[in-house]
């Protein structure tokens, strides 16, 4: 019996360890592979012109080829506002207004600017609020690098190589950075700032298919948080990615500053209630559902591609999520033992949703996994099922069922296929 082949740029044991299991062969990046599990690095080649690689019906490959458009923190923060301002020219009840002029529905994102691009719009805004407290991070970096806390102009000139002028240069001619409001009042457990690492699949841009993994996990700063001028330079008050908080002397190995999603959430259950607890979380899915929306027309969507996404939330003490960034490639080191087993289950489950147990990969295959497959996913918004599901009811009307109704104007919050 033919047996499935695979290639991968990562030597991590979540994951060969789940091809092995499921009796896949090993064979290299230049052999005729099933399923690449491929680094964002080699993507671009893969998919380049010049490179003149076509892939067949039997092979898929885990990242979309411009994924940057989302994972990119620019590009993420460009797309959604531009989606907005296409939602608002529609006259989409979507692009709702409040009468600060925010929008009601999409507001999920820190105000955000690029450098150097926007220095004279960031000035401009900075002098309306000078107390503001502003995040810069490089574009392309991950794991938080080259990131800092400005609250006065001067720093930033200070920063930039061309402190005598008005303009604004970065220290490299190339690198391009966001600098957003930085959330000054997140919400804290046990005195202490954390974010959520939460894993979304998209085997789908256009019509969207996604799902939410039901065990994204906390990360913790090590040390109390504290939101005085003084401490801006203290990345282990400020900063929750583990490479830099593992560095600190109250770093716990054995935890590694973790919890899961599902501790956060009976916490806040008991702490301010189920129902407060429902919405967030309802939030989340809404936010997520949307960034997805916002990039699914510039996305190249090959067939032949999945992604498995982490998303990075920050809730602040309103109980209000808002997305800092979209990861093309979520760690998949284990820092703990809890950990290697969440994270080998993910990939399982990963495999599950995108290649049928027992199956070859066939991009003409619809994308509709049996629901025995989700695992620990849960379907967040399938386009192309929500659109059968309302056809179906429009006939059903049609053909005068009594108790059929067409909920085709819905609640605006409440896409067709969420939980």
């Amino acid at each position: 019996m033919a047996r499935l082949k695979y290639a991968t740029d990562f030597d991590k044991s979540v994951l060969l360890n789940n091809f092995d299991t499921r009796g896949w062969v090993q064979v290299s990046t230049d052999d005729d592979w099933n399923i690449y599990w491929a680094g964002v690095h080699n993507i671009r080649n893969i998919f380049s012109v010049e490179c003149g690689f076509r892939m067949g019906d039997d092979q898929v490959i885990n990242h979309f080829p411009n994924h940057v458009e989302l994972t990119r923190k620019d590009l993420m923060v460009k797309n959604i506002k531009r989606y907005r301002k296409e939602l608002d020219k529609e006259g989409s009840p979507l692009a709702e207004k409040d009468e600060n002029g925010r929008y009601v529905h999409l507001d999920f994102i820190p105000l955000t600017f690029m450098l150097p691009a926007d220095y004279n719009l960031f000035v401009e805004e900075f002098r309306k609020n000078p107390n503001t407290t502003w995040i810069m991070k490089p574009c392309g970096k991950a794991r938080g690098i080259g990131i800092f806390l400005v609250n006065k102009l001067s720093q930033l000139k200070k920063w930039s190589r061309d402190g005598k002028g008005n303009s604004f240069v970065a220290p490299t001619a190339k690198e391009t950075y966001v600098i957003s409001k930085y959330i000054d009042n997140p919400l804290l457990i046990g005195g202490k700032k954390f974010d959520l690492r939460l894993y979304v699949l998209v085997t789908s841009f256009r019509p969207l298919k996604c799902y939410m993994y039901r065990l994204g996990f906390c990360r913790f700063c090590t040390v109390k948080y504290n939101a005085n001028v003084s401490e801006l330079d203290n990345m282990f008050v400020h900063l929750t990615n583990v490479s830099i908080q593992k560095t600190g002397e109250d770093y716990n190995a054995i935890h590694g500053g973790k919890w899961t999603v599902e501790n956060l959430r009976l916490y806040l259950e008991g702490t301010r209630g189920k129902e407060v607890s429902d919405k967030l979380f309802d939030d989340i899915n809404w936010l997520t559902v949307h960034s997805l929306k916002a990039v699914a027309g510039v996305i190249s969507n090959d067939r032949h591609c999945f992604e498995c996404y982490g998303y990075d939330i920050i809730i602040d003490d309103n109980l209000k999520p808002w997305l800092i960034e979209v990861n093309a490639s979520p760690s998949l080191t284990a820092t703990t033992s809890s950990d290697r087993i969440m994270k080998y289950n993910l990939m399982s489950d990963v495999c599950n949703i995108v290649i049928p147990p027992g199956e070859f990969p066939d991009v003409r295959w619809n994308k509709v996994p049996a629901k025995e497959n989700y695992g620990n996913f849960d379907l967040l918004v399938d386009e192309e099922l929500a659109q059968a599901e309302l056809l179906s009811q429009e006939v059903k009307a049609r053909a005068g069922a009594s108790n059929a109704t067409v909920r085709g104007a819905r609640d605006l919050r409440k896409p067709t296929t969420w939980k």
